[in-house]
């Protein structure tokens, strides 16, 4: 059954290879498995953006964050319409925190990926009384934080590609922190670890053009930012792969309650340990003492730095290629479009979700 599917972005990140964020690099698997496999693949996102289906750009401008938002969400809705008004749509798949502004009103189905905490949602997020719609997690502690009366379909796990990793690399002294810059992201906590363990740290990372962040690198990082301790920028897919291979570890001292981190899952599949702090879901990701450490404050990170050596390089890739392939992610929302277009085409309303949850249960 050869499917379309409707992907709608985040309309303020890129999507793409080099994409920064984790629900826009998922949407980038998800769109180069559908075309591979000869189903089409639409993908409205931002100007920008690299698509390997076709691309319906949104143009993001506006003077402040919330106008922009709401013109990039008229946007979206327009784009959608029009989209469902031309091709014959299987599934609408969600990627974006508004989703709900840019719901479409025709009778096609949607499914939405809780990229983000719960607690991120409108309460009605967990609500909805459009038929035809489902959410669903990313891991058990997102799952978890979610309301009890949430109606969610079987998490689907996020996966990273292997191709090409398992390619031995020597290995240096520094670390590594990657990411978003921003204060949740307690970047400024690697920065005292490396400090006190001595050691080199590389920060690579975008700086999206929100006050709190730009204020955040300015007063926490910038400054801090000499010696051993280099930002280096945003670090694109092959530059973050060699460096994820050539680190000593991964340092992750989120502070968010992280709903997964494709980050960490790759740096084990580079075979590099991972450091982190029990944030969300990272302790599901990271197995203390074998792949990596969970650690509380800056101080245990700053030891476990100087552990991490003791830990085996080929565990790390070969825990990461059992338990985080993205082939499985991907077979995972293939079974899923298709269950949802077949039963489309004989149900309605909640019939039609009482059954597609009932089947998926």
């Amino acid at each position: 059954m050869t499917l379309t599917i409707l992907s709608v972005a985040y309309p303020l990140a890129p999507v793409g290879p080099d994409a920064v964020g984790g629900a826009e690099q998922i949407l980038t698997y998800i769109d180069e498995a559908l075309v591979r496999a000869g189903h089409r693949s639409i993908v409205i996102a931002c100007e920008g953006s690299k698509t390997y289906g076709t691309l319906v750009p949104i143009r993001i401008f506006g003077s402040s964050l919330a106008e922009t938002l709401e013109l990039t969400d008229a946007q979206q809705r327009l784009a959608i319409k029009r989209i469902l008004a031309e091709y014959s749509v299987d599934v609408v798949h969600m990627h974006g925190l508004n989703f709900l502004k840019y719901m479409p009103s025709e009778d096609v189905p949607v499914v939405v990926t809780l990229h983000l905490p719960p607690s991120y949602y409108p309460p009605e997020t967990f609500s909805l009384r459009r038929p035809k719609t489902f959410l669903h997690c990313v891991s058990q502690s997102q799952r978890r934080s979610c309301p009890p009366h949430a109606q969610l379909l079987p998490g689907i796990e996020n996966g990273v590609p292997f191709a090409g990793r398992n390619l031995p690399h020597a290995k240096r002294k520094f670390c590594v922190a990657l990411g978003r810059i921003c204060p949740e992201k307690g970047f400024h906590f690697a920065i005292t670890a490396a400090e006190l363990a001595q050691r080199p740290l590389l920060i690579g990372g975008q700086i999206f053009n929100f006050i709190t962040h730009q204020e955040y690198f300015e007063k926490e990082i910038a400054p801090r930012c000499k010696g051993k301790i280099r930002f280096i920028g945003p670090a694109g897919l092959m530059r973050k792969r060699r460096l994820l291979a050539a680190a000593h570890c991964l340092l992750v001292p989120s502070l968010a309650p992280e709903t997964s981190s494709l980050v960490a899952m790759e740096s084990l599949a580079c075979g590099t340990p991972v450091i982190a702090f029990p944030s969300g879901a990272l302790p599901e990701i990271v197995e203390h003492g074998r792949t990596g450490f969970i650690v509380k404050d800056e101080r245990e990170m700053a030891e476990a730095i100087c552990e991490a050596g003791s830990l085996d390089r080929q565990v790390c890739m070969e825990t990461a290629r059992r338990r985080f392939p993205v082939e499985r992610m991907v077979e995972r929302y293939f079974e899923t479009y298709s269950r949802l277009a077949h039963a489309s085409q004989y149900l309605s309303g909640e019939e039609h979700r009482a059954q597609t949850c009932g089947r998926a249960a």
